[in-house]
Parts: structure tokens; C-alpha cells; sequence
């Protein structure tokens, strides 16, 4: 199964783990993604962040909504850095989940309630 090598953890100590913030303004969610927001990933050929997504799980639904995708095609110093903004609209509350990948390192994920 996919799900058991999507590996978690504490974005302050894990470098690969999606950082999610957001901010809502009535129905309109503006929602961050980043990769190694207190320990910097690396960013070459060898080495980088390839993607991410976010998802978002609305409250009493049977499955989450693709809410978009980010590739970075680019590596190096300094051409990209795995970070992506994402807007979308809902009234509902539910859960937002990022995936990434890694290279070398595999599927990384992290989840926030979105109130």
C-alpha cells in the first residue's frame, strides 16, 4: 500500500516534512506550503524537493479535494525553493493535508485542522 511509505514527523526537526499555514477571509483560504522552513533542504540535481500537493478534507465528506499541484522542474542554487501558494474558497471546516517528494528521501506529509 502507498500509505505505508509516506513518512511524517515534526517539521522543526525534519527537514522534508510540508510546513501548511493558512489564513481565511471569509470563504477565500490562502493556504502555504513549504519544505524546510527551520532546516533548509537542499536544492541541486542530487538532491531536492520535486513536488508538492495539497489536499483539503471537507468536514462530513467521504474523500479530500485535490487542491492543486506544484512541480519544481529547476534545481539549484538559487533557481527554485519548494514553496507554494495555494487559494481556493470553502465554508466548511475540515482538514488540510500536503504531500511532498523527495528525490532521495521518498513521500513526506503533514496535516492541519482548518477551523
Amino acid at each position: 500500500m502507498l500509505s505505508g511509505t509516506i513518512k511524517s514527523g515534526d517539521w522543526k526537526g525534519e527537514k522534508h516534512v510540508p510546513v501548511i499555514e493558512y489564513e481565511k477571509d471569509g470563504d477565500l483560504v490562502k493556504v502555504g506550503v513549504s519544505v524546510g522552513k527551520e532546516i533548509p533542504h537542499p536544492n541541486t540535481s542530487e538532491h531536492h524537493i520535486a513536488w508538492i500537493e495539497l489536499y483539503f478534507h471537507p468536514e462530513g465528506e467521504n474523500f479530500p479535494v485535490l487542491v492543486g499541484r506544484v512541480a519544481f522542474t529547476n534545481h539549484g542554487d538559487p533557481l527554485t525553493e519548494p514553496r507554494a501558494v495555494f487559494f481556493f474558497r470553502t465554508a466548511k471546516k475540515g482538514k488540510l493535508y500536503a504531500l511532498s517528494y523527495c528525490n532521495i528521501h521518498g513521500l513526506w506529509e503533514n496535516e492541519v485542522a482548518l477551523e
